[in-house]
Parts: C-alpha cells; sequence; structure tokens
C-alpha cells in the first residue's frame, strides 16, 4: 500500500498541509463563497485525513487497477491512517533517508510518470504545476515514505524462522495454498564491449570542450547546456544535478574529479567513467558529501564493430560447442589451457569485459525482493535479452551471440550458457525449502506488523467522523 501515499501526498501536501492542525469540530472547510473545499474525516494522534486525500488514493488505485480489501471508503482512510501510525513512530526513531535516496527516488516516479501520460506536458497539464513544483511536492512525500519504509523493516529486520516452523506451516496445507514456483535458470554470461573508434571519442570531447568554452564565455549556463545535451536521463532534466553524493557510491574515475573541485565557477577537465565522458561543476561541499551537476555524453558504437564483436563472440561460442580451441583463438589462450577442452569458464577470464561477473565463472546474480543473493533467476527477472535467448535453450546449451544494452547504459554483445533449468512446480519441503521459508517469513512479519498497528492504535489519540463509525475495518481499536 506504500506506493499510493507517494502520489498522495505529492498531490495534496503543498495546498492542504494546513489541515493537519483541525480538529474533527472544524471539519468543513468553505472558501468565500460558502463550496466545501475540503473535510477532516480522521485524526490520528495530531495528523489529520482528509476527504481528497481518500479520493486522491482512490483514484490512483483505479489507474493502477488496485483492489481494495472491503469497501473502499472504509479500507482507503484506515491505510492512510496506518501509514500515519508508522511514520510518527520512524520520526520518534529518527528513521532516516539520504538526500541522494530521495532525489533519484523521484526522478524515477517522474520519468515512470511522463512515460505514462506521455509527455512532460502532459503531466504539468494534469497536476496544473510545472515540472518544477511537481518535484518540489514530491520530495517530501517521498521522504516520508521511505520513513515509512524503514520503519517497518526495522520492525521486522531481526525475525528468524527455523526449519521446523517452515515445515509445521505447511504439514497440513492443501495443495491449492501450496505455491507455485516459477521457471527458474542459472546463467553465465559473456559480454565483450564493442570497440569505440578513436574518431568517435575525439567528437565527444570536442563537444564537451565546445560546452566548456560556451560556459566560460558567459554564452550559455552549465544547467541549461545540461537540459540540452546530457545523456544522462536521472539528472538532465535538472540541469545535470546531482544531490550530495558520498564518495563511495560514485564512479571513481568520476569522483576523483568532482572531489578535487573547488571553485564553484570553473568546470572541470573531461572525466572518462564506465558510463561515458563528463565535465563537472561543484555546487557545494557538506562533510564528506558532494554536490555537482555534470553533463554526460556517450560515444556512439558503430555496427561495424558491433559486427566484429558479436563475429569474434561467434567462434567463441562454436569453439565452446566443439570444445576446441581454433587457431584464431590461441593467441589469446594461456599455453597450459590450450592442449585441454575449452571450457565457458575458460572463456570467461579470457574474453568477458563484465568486471561483475568475470571473476565468477560468468555466473549472473540476482537480489531477491527479500535481499537475498542467489544464481536464480525467473525469466521475468533477467535482462530482456538474455530471457529471449535462454527461454527456449537446454541446459549445457550455449547461444548465438546477441547485442544488449547494459545496466551501465553501454552497448555489448554477449553470449550466454544456460547452465541450469528448473521448470515451474508446485513447491516442496525437499527442493524448494529457501521459497518455503521465505512465505512463512513473510506471514510472520505480517503478524508482527499487524499486531504493532492494534497496539499502537490503544495508545494512539483517534477521533473518525460517524458515517465511518460501523466500517469492518482490518485493525480493531479504531472507534472508541
Amino acid at each position: 500500500m506504500n506506493r499510493y501515499l507517494m502520489t498522495l501526498a505529492a498531490l495534496l501536501s503543498a495546498v492542504l498541509g494546513y489541515a493537519a492542525t483541525l480538529q474533527p469540530s472544524d471539519s468543513i472547510a468553505s472558501d468565500s463563497l460558502g463550496t466545501i473545499v475540503d473535510e477532516v474525516i480522521w485524526v490520528v494522534g495530531d495528523e489529520a485525513i482528509l476527504k481528497s486525500d481518500v479520493e486522491a488514493m482512490r483514484i490512483q488505485g483505479q489507474q493502477d487497477g488496485m483492489h481494495w480489501n472491503g469497501d473502499p471508503d472504509c479500507a482507503i482512510p484506515e491505510q492512510i491512517a496506518v501509514q500515519k501510525l508508522f511514520l510518527n513512530q520512524a520520526i520518534i526513531d529518527s528513521i532516516e533517508v539520504t538526500e541522494a535516496d530521495i532525489s533519484q527516488g523521484v526522478e524515477q516516479y517522474l520519468e515512470n510518470m511522463i512515460s505514462v501520460i506521455g509527455s512532460r506536458e502532459k503531466l504539468e497539464e494534469y497536476h496544473k504545476k510545472n515540472i518544477s513544483q511537481i518535484r518540489a511536492d514530491l520530495r517530501e512525500s517521498y521522504r516520508e515514505r521511505q520513513m515509512v519504509q524503514g520503519m517497518q523493516q526495522k520492525l521486522v529486520k531481526d525475525l528468524t524462522v527455523t526449519p521446523a516452523e517452515v515445515r509445521r506451516y505447511f504439514k497440513d496445507l492443501s495443495q491449492d495454498s501450496i505455491p507455485f514456483v516459477p521457471t527458474e535458470v542459472d546463467v553465465q554470461i559473456i559480454t565483450q564491449q564493442p570497440r569505440i573508434e578513436q574518431e568517435e571519442i575525439n567528437r565527444i570531447k570536442e563537444e564537451l570542450r565546445d560546452y566548456t568554452n560556451r560556459i566560460n564565455k558567459g554564452d550559455a549556463t552549465f544547467q541549461t547546456l545540461a537540459r540540452l545535451y546530457s545523456e544522462d536521463p536521472g539528472t538532465a532534466r535538472r540541469g545535470g544535478e546531482l544531490d550530495y553524493t558520498g564518495r563511495g557510491t560514485l564512479d571513481p574515475a568520476f569522483a576523483n574529479v568532482a572531489f578535487g573541485l573547488t571553485d564553484p565557477k570553473k568546470v572541470s577537465k573531461i572525466v572518462e567513467s564506465e558510463f561515458g565522458f563528463h565535465i563537472i561543476q561543484l555546487i557545494d561541499k557538506r562533510g564528506d558529501k558532494i554536490k555537482v551537476r555534470h553533463i554526460l555524453r556517450k560515444p556512439v558504437v558503430s555496427d561495424d564493430a558491433i559486427e566484429k564483436s558479436l563475429s569474434r563472440l561467434d567462434t567463441v561460442a562454436t569453439a565452446l560447442r566443439q570444445g576446441q580451441i581454433p587457431e584464431m583463438l590461441k593467441a589469446f589462450v594461456p599455453a597450459e589451457k590450450r592442449a585441454e577442452k575449452f571450457t565457458f569458464e575458460d572463456a570467461v577470464s579470457v574474453f568477458s569485459d563484465d568486471k561483475d561477473t568475470r571473476n565468477n565463472n560468468g555466473l549472473m546474480f540476482n537480489t531477491t525482493q527479500e535481499g537475498q543473493r542467489t544464481s536464480r533467476f525467473k525469466l521475468a527477472d533477467l535482462p530482456p535479452e538474455v530471457a529471449k535467448m535462454v527461454d527456449t535453450m537446454q541446459a549445457g546449451e550455449v547461444s548465438q551471440p546477441f547485442q544488449m544494452i547494459n545496466e551501465r547504459g553501454k552497448t555489448v554483445c554477449a553470449i550466454v550458457k544456460l547452465k541450469n533449468r528448473t521448470e515451474g512446480h508446485k513447491a516442496t519441503i525437499t527442493e524448494d525449502f529457501q521459497v518455503m521459508k521465505n512465505v512463512v517469513l513473510a506471514k510472520r512479519r505480517e503478524q508482527v506488523l499487524h499486531d504493532w498497528v492494534v497496539n499502537r492504535i490503544k495508545s494512539t489519540y483517534v477521533r473518525i467522523n460517524d458515517r465511518y463509525r460501523n466500517c469492518n475495518f482490518e485493525y480493531e481499536g479504531w472507534v472508541r
């Protein structure tokens, strides 16, 4: 339910923030013509819930295909009230959210909304605000949303379940209730970065030098050029601005240059990172964090370079299927390996450019919703190009070479080996213990949070409008 609060607060907090100080007896506000503007329908602690809050969440739920448990007129204000309980405790417990996380989350949300609604202009028309005002409204609501999640995580972080508890839970479960485990695969990958022509690199650098000259001459501001030309979608709309960020979260080459800047009026030298080429301008420093703006340009990989990489990987794939090293590849393979069977692991160590998988024999890793790191992927969790390849492959098979965009936004060429495939099936305690353990743990977490809310209601001032007193609420104690 948390995901709806961000939209809710974004729409309402800026214009209705005054309502938190109202009491139910003051609940109806009118404009100069006597028309009802809004109404306070619940008070939880010192926080008010407005009728417009409920309507905003209802609309958002309809857009997202949300189905409420029970009567939406009762379920929606109750869920808003529950979030206010978690938020109040998060403030008491000093749950913190970094400015960098807020900026990243808000920009991602805006990009998703623009994608859904069609354009920035349509989004501004829908909200009746410009993009800067929408962004400003979103920041505080996103902060609150993250604080609520942080509080919930704190309450359940030490929960564990034993194997005996897992077995007991599933012992008498009906077949219809046993979870279905989708098809899962383990995949090894070799990726190669097609060679970028020096002429293309020179072109990118010359453009960045031109930007620097224009800024230094006063012909344009850094922010304007970033909006026009930067290829970092997360910051371009903000004039290239990265919020306060620690060194450890930045590309090392970028961080070395950014943290070396001292004059906000100057533009850095050109710096190459794993994402492309940048120029950087200092905004502010605060302790061990820095606030900068940057312009990113990415060299274009030529079709010829892509074809060469695909051809080379095709030769590697053929050699792997035959288990022999062709003459054209022997120069790249250590002498002690040339007489042995040529394995995928050997090929990874020699040919793969992907630092994240090269030291792990090419095995791809996935972080689950529970925060666990595993080599097992559901097809939907793989990069689309990889999923398309392995969908029809058999275990042990090596794919044809293909082209894809990696997580850093770069064009790469790749081959994959399907290391293992487990077809979709009903979970069993012997084969899918971790899946079943996660189910039991999720149930336990849900119960802990439910009990916390019930206990919190008992010690919190609550007043609700009379028309809600006959609601069948999920949590007991609202009506007194």
